[in-house]
């Protein structure tokens, strides 16, 4: 049951071998090197609270040093041939595929995800790369008359320069290659800050781009516990022209603030507050079965997560008790257990994140039908929970959830579910189930998200454009949209002849 405490077993036979193989320094002009001043940190492992590694903790001197060393290259490398930089993203893809099972393995000890969730962002991550190998040589302008007839206009495209890319710790491949993938493509330089909570998938991912033919100098990573010294340094350097985020709407500001001062190109992946609707019409094994889905995928951290399960008042009893019995047989553990189900939280802190949000509901009245509770032992574990009768202004209805927690909320009429959705600052990714042709369409139109599944509860595709609209964000990334972050648009003027 997902009450019950989880099992602490040891780590497999694999992990001591693959842990070695990670480079711990910062990745600097193509090798991996100390920070300038020596300071480390230790990276969790959170399924038992053990010290996984310890990594170097970048300084400000050390982001001056990666931005000389994108400055040096920058040039060089924009000039590459589309096909050359196309063909070193394909080589990584191959590269990450082949390792499928240790990158797997990294994420699951670092983050915590089962190895059946590490297993599919690895495929999820590394399709990034592939996608953007082909998008390489797919950069277009166009030429064309003026309409006056006085001259030729030339549209170009050109990469921005050197970008700052701040990852998060609930998808560290993906969120990684996402960001990588097109800044690569379009023949621009970066520096990466992965979370601090996952370090080592970045630095395994940097290793095998240069193995895979990224020069020296292109790619630099700067894992830190120093972030907000670290991030504000390289933001305020006039040689950055992009910063690409993905994290909280608070941190979000926070950065667009100081991207202001200097105008940087900014992309910005921001907090969610997913709306999950079945209306009456809908097919309620379908519906559940995607409802876990939204739900517990990545256990329930990730930003298009459903944070409110909204269910017509006709079926809200009998799907209730469905998802409940589903949630309720959920196995919390460790992630590379074959039978898990459900890994810890990525720490402590975020674990009393969720007990508060609980706790804060129930007191107001709302019913806690499964889990609502931490679990006690190793590590950071929450048991999946199903929570009803939620009243207006709990905490749970308005911020993000980033666990395995289901808030469910009653509704009436279809009005009512809209406007219930679409009262929220975010707008990422929302849901609906129904089987009617006409409110398919006309939900679709209503729901104000950047993502909108019909009747599926995982939408995410490297094939398709991800972004929020409102607090949720600025910019998409992936899909064809994605390079044309990284790229400036210059427009050239002919005369009718020379």
């Amino acid at each position: 049951m997902s009450t019950s405490t989880p099992s602490v077993s040891p780590l497999p036979d694999a992990a001591a071998a693959l842990l070695e193989s990670v480079p711990t320094g910062l990745w600097i002009d193509g090798q991996s090197c100390p920070a300038s001043d020596g300071a480390t940190f230790d990276v969790l492992n959170p399924a038992t609270g053990d010290v996984l590694a310890t990594v170097a903790n970048a300084s400000v001197d050390d982001a001056a040093r990666a931005l000389d060393s994108a400055e040096a290259v920058a040039d060089e490398w924009a000039a590459t041939p589309p096909r050359t930089r196309g063909e070193i993203l394909r080589s990584a893809f191959e590269a990450i595929t082949a390792k499928r099972d240790d990158y797997a393995l990294l994420m699951t000890l670092e983050m915590g995800k089962t190895l059946a969730e590490s297993q599919g962002e690895v495929t999820y991550g590394a399709e990034f790369l592939r996608w953007f190998s082909e998008e390489a040589v797919r950069i277009n302008g166009r030429v064309t008359t003026a309409p006056s007839g006085n001259g030729q206009i030339i549209v170009t495209k050109e990469p921005v320069g050197i970008c700052l890319a701040v990852t998060p710790w609930n998808f560290p491949l993906a969120m990684g290659t996402r960001k990588i993938g097109p800044a690569l493509a379009a023949g621009c330089t970066m520096v990466v800050k992965p979370s601090e909570d996952t370090p080592l998938t970045t630095m395994l991912l940097i290793k095998d781009l240069t193995d895979a033919g990224v020069p020296a100098g292109v790619l630099s990573v700067l894992p830190t516990l120093r972030a907000p010294e670290v991030v504000a340094a390289v933001m305020a350097d006039r040689r950055l022209r992009k910063v690409s985020f993905t994290g909280s709407t608070q941190v979000g500001r926070i950065l667009l603030g100081q991207a202001s001062d200097n105008i940087l190109k900014s992309s910005m992946e921001l907090g969610g507050n997913a709306p999950f609707i079945v209306f009456d019409d809908a097919d309620l094994d379908a519906a559940v079965d995607g409802a876990m889905a939204a739900k517990m995928r990545n256990g329930g951290e990730a930003c298009t997560s459903a944070n409110r399960i909204l269910v017509q008042n006709s079926v809200r009893e009998e799907f209730t008790k469905r998802l409940t019995e589903r949630m309720a047989a959920t196995t919390v553990g460790p992630g590379w257990e074959t039978t898990t189900d459900l890994g810890p939280i990525i720490n402590d802190r975020q674990r009393s994140r969720l007990a508060a949000l609980v706790d804060n509901a129930v007191a107001k009245g709302a019913s806690v039908h499964t889990g609502g509770r931490s679990l006690p032992g190793d590590g950071f574990y929450y048991a999946a929970t199903v929570i009803d009768d939620i009243p207006a202004g709990s905490d749970i209805l308005t911020e993000e959830i980033f666990g395995p927690i289901a808030a469910i909320q009653g509704f009436d009429t279809e009005d009512e579910a809209i406007t219930i959705a679409n009262d929220t600052d975010y707008g990422l990714a929302s849901y609906f189930y129904s089987t009617t042709l006409d409110r398919v369409q006309r939900v679709s139109r209503r729901l104000e998200a950047g993502l909108v599944g019909v009747n599926r509860g995982v939408i995410s595709d490297p094939a398709a454009p991800f972004g929020g609209v409102k607090a949720s964000g600025l910019g998409s990334e992936g899909g064809s949209e994605g390079i044309q972050e990284y790229l400036n648009t210059k427009y050239v003027a002919l005369p009718p002849s020379l």
